[in-house]
């Protein structure tokens, strides 16, 4: 949320806001009364796709799929529920509680919320595409050839703590790991890719890269992907996002090319830790 709390400072300056500035971090959790729609539940119950209403003083009303620290609150629940719950959010986490069915309801998945399996698999060459680093430079994929590529999306203006901000602190302990590994290949790059061409400037991805990074921006670089780059790329890693009142919903990849640009590894949701990543960015780095 510190990151948050920085971009809004920036946009602030710049005279122009995209979402609600969120209460300053408390010893505890914020607590928030939300209402929606159960959109999905999967098998294990671990999280539940929302379509919820407008969080006051937090996040638009859009379709997000929220964590639960205890299988048993989605008990008695399914798709199509009316619900109230309690969304809890700290500086590193977020997650659901209290949940209760008040209704029924529709379900009104937005289109591509589902996507179907990825059009490559690990050892299929990813095709080259191109990107505005956050000075303004244009770089491409290929310009990475002989190095291993770990890239990963978000947007700036996200606020759920465990989406794309947990995607930047892994990315930057993973790279902490890698900096510090004795003896180990130093061929490798870091690459946080936005998809609000829009709004994610130059300007406001250079301030955002430097909360994550600070001013070294060696071997990480933060860029934003033109709308008809992301129609092309995301369906091949089996990305999904769209706009939706204003902001956008989407799920996580994160996808680790090896030095010949072909996929070594894909990191789905946000499960995976930052040593995991390390030690695939070391592999990937040796097939030269």
């Amino acid at each position: 949320m510190k990151a948050f709390l920085l971009l809004l400072t920036l946009l602030v300056a710049a005279g122009c806001s995209k979402t609600e500035a969120p209460a300053p971090v408390a010893a505890g959790p914020r607590t928030y009364a939300v209402r929606g729609v159960v959109q999905e539940i999967p098998a294990d119950r671990r999280h539940a796709t929302i379509k919820h209403e407008k969080i006051p003083g937090f996040m638009s009303a859009m379709t997000m799929d929220f964590s639960v620290k205890d299988t048993n609150v989605l008990n008695s629940i399914s798709a199509g529920d009316e619900i109230s719950f309690s969304l809890l959010v700290t500086e590193n986490d977020d997650w659901i509680e209290n949940v209760k069915r008040t209704g029924s309801a529709a379900v009104t998945l937005p289109p591509g919320w589902s996507v179907g399996q990825a059009q490559l698999n690990v050892g299929d060459a990813l095709p080259d595409f191109e990107f505005t680093t956050e000075s303004g430079a244009r770089v491409r994929f290929a310009d990475f050839r002989g190095q291993a590529v770990a890239f990963t999306f978000f947007f700036t203006s996200c606020p759920l703590p465990e989406y794309c901000p947990r995607m930047n602190k892994h990315f930057a302990e993973a790279r902490k790991l890698l900096v510090a590994d004795v003896g180990g290949p130093t061929n490798w790059q870091f690459l946080s890719l936005s998809f609000d061409s829009d709004f994610d400037k130059p300007e406001i991805l250079g301030g955002y890269g430097s909360f994550y990074r600070g001013t070294n921006t060696s071997q990480w670089l933060f860029a934003v992907a033109s709308s008809n780059t992301m129609a092309s790329l995301a369906p091949k890693v089996d990305l999904s996002f769209w706009k939706e009142n204003g902001t956008f919903s989407h799920n996580l990849r994160t996808v680790v090319l090896d030095a010949q640009g072909k996929i070594a590894k894909q990191f789905d949701g946000n499960d995976w830790t930052p040593e995991q990543l390390a030690a695939a960015m070391r592999e990937a780095a040796l097939k030269k």
